[in-house]
């Protein structure tokens, strides 16, 4: 974290224990002061998050507090229904779908697991899905196609576990084939990297017509650490590697890789996670309703040609 961040948030969190300190204070009325306080706080924060550089941004999609699928599901889905198995090996509760609605949609959610405690993230492999995970979404999109229902995804892992026993089962081939079968789904598929954006392990879940990303969230080949392990022996290096990877939203969006940054709420979405998932809400609405007004062939054909695009560097015959 460079010096001047530090020292913000050091200030921010000064000033929220002081915030605090007078809203338990029942002797008197401090509204006033804590008003003038609370827009202090406001004023910093959006100080501090207005020209990060990459490697704080990868902090960011990474903070504890950051909202999880479970949080976006619980605040912004009526009627959620889990489904489970990918009818093979297993249940993998790294990735969890399930059916529900958004506003008035109905839509088959999916989305990757990371956990909030120590005990949960164990639990869940820190957010790194096994290959029966990806089997386990392809099989609830099967579904979901069947029926007409558009397809939610929300991404945030560091990238699909690499051990030998995922190998084994399958993992490189799993990711393959959902990202071959996603590209010809006949039902809108729209997908929102919500933190960590990781390599293959977000693109098995990550194909569809709309591909957008949080503000504070990153999407990328390679983690920094991991990066620069390659290239400098060293994840001292992590920091070069971010900015040269070039994978923040603002990056995305110049290169033509997502289709919109969605704004945070100041601070960041850990900051507040009911006005967070009241923007994803809307945006999801929004792009399902867009979506759905589009006839299913075209709508492959458009898919298949943005994904297409991504790379092209010159326009030729």
């Amino acid at each position: 974290m460079s010096k001047d961040t530090h020292n913000l948030e050091n200030t921010i969190l000064e000033l929220e224990k002081c915030i605090q300190e007078l809203k338990n204070n029942s002797e008197q009325d401090s509204s006033i002061e804590i008003k003038k306080l609370e827009e202090k706080k406001k004023t910093l924060q959006k100080e501090m998050y207005s020209n990060l550089p990459p490697y704080e941004i990868v902090k960011i999609s990474r903070h504890h507090l950051r909202p999880p699928v479970s949080d976006y599901i619980n605040l912004m889905v009526d009627d959620f229904v889990e489904l489970h198995g990918d009818r093979s090996y297993g249940d993998d509760k790294c990735i969890i779908t399930g059916l529900g609605k958004i506003g008035n949609k109905k839509v088959l959610i999916i989305g990757h697991q990371k956990g909030k405690t120590t005990k949960e993230r164990i639990k869940l492999n820190f957010g790194m899905p096994n290959p029966e995970g990806y089997r386990k979404a392809l099989h609830k999109m099967k579904l979901a196609e069947k029926f007409h229902l558009p397809i939610v995804t929300l991404i945030d892992t560091p990238g699909a576990n690499p051990d030998i026993g995922a190998e084994e089962r399958g993992q490189a081939h799993a990711i393959a084939t959902n990202i071959a079968e996603m590209t010809k789904l006949k039902t809108p598929i729209i997908c929102i990297v919500i933190g960590e954006g990781g390599s293959g392990g977000a693109l098995g879940i990550g194909v569809g017509d709309k591909f957008s990303i949080l503000e504070f969230a990153y999407c990328s080949v390679i983690s920094p650490e991991g990066c620069a392990a390659i290239l400098w022996k060293s994840k001292d290096n992590a920091e070069q590697a971010a900015t040269a990877l070039k994978f923040t939203a603002k990056d995305l969006y110049e290169l033509g890789i997502v289709d919109e940054i969605i704004p945070e709420p100041t601070g960041a979405a850990h900051n507040n996670p009911e006005e967070m998932a009241r923007t994803l809400k809307e945006t999801i609405v929004r792009y399902i309703e867009e979506l759905q007004a589009i006839p299913i062939d075209k709508l492959i054909e458009n898919r298949h040609n943005k994904y297409r695009k991504i790379g092209c560097f010159l326009d030729g015959e």
